[in-house]
């Protein structure tokens, strides 16, 4: 059994519009937000592994921030260009790819294609992952690169402001 977590970025400032889309920093909601909702999945005692992101400022600091709740360090965090603003089948292709010692991962990414790509996995459906939204799956594979044919059950969606703790 593997668990993915599908991590939108927190929330980002739009104080500049000189600032390009791919350097857009966190504003203080999302800089609050992101360690709230990773001390939430700590509490749900699922030993995170592996952290993916894209290398967006948002998503990339979004990460860093989880990885300080799970005790990782900046280096234990994958950076996939790819997933910047990733249609599903890049999810897919990233997911398949994973080394098998790794149990749980964390993917950061953007909408829409993180929401896209929730809503291809299980038949739960949602309208949008919000900023900082968490949608986890179990996935009843051994291998990571049976993903896309394993048998995939959705745990649960938290997001800053569902009330869930």
């Amino acid at each position: 059994m593997k668990t993915v977590l599908l991590v939108r970025h927190a929330k980002s400032s739009w104080d500049d519009a000189s600032v390009k889309d791919f350097d857009r920093t966190l504003n203080e909601r999302g800089k609050k937000n992101a360690p709230e909702m990773a001390a939430r999945i700590v509490k749900r005692k699922i030993d995170i592994g592996l952290l993916i992101s894209s290398p967006a400022k948002r998503a990339k600091t979004t990460a860093i921030l989880f990885g300080k709740e799970f005790k990782m360090n900046e280096a234990d965090i994958l950076f996939d260009k790819d997933l910047y603003h990733a249609e599903p089948s890049v999810f897919f292709n990233i997911i398949s790819n994973i080394d098998d010692k790794y149990k749980s991962i964390a993917v950061f990414a953007h909408n829409p294609g993180i929401t896209e790509f929730a809503n291809l996995l299980t038949a739960m459906r949602i309208d949008n992952i919000p900023t900082c939204g968490v949608f986890a799956i179990a996935v009843e594979i051994e291998r990571w690169n049976d993903f896309n044919k394993g048998k995939k059950n959705f745990l649960f969606f938290d997001y800053p402001k569902s009330g869930l703790d």
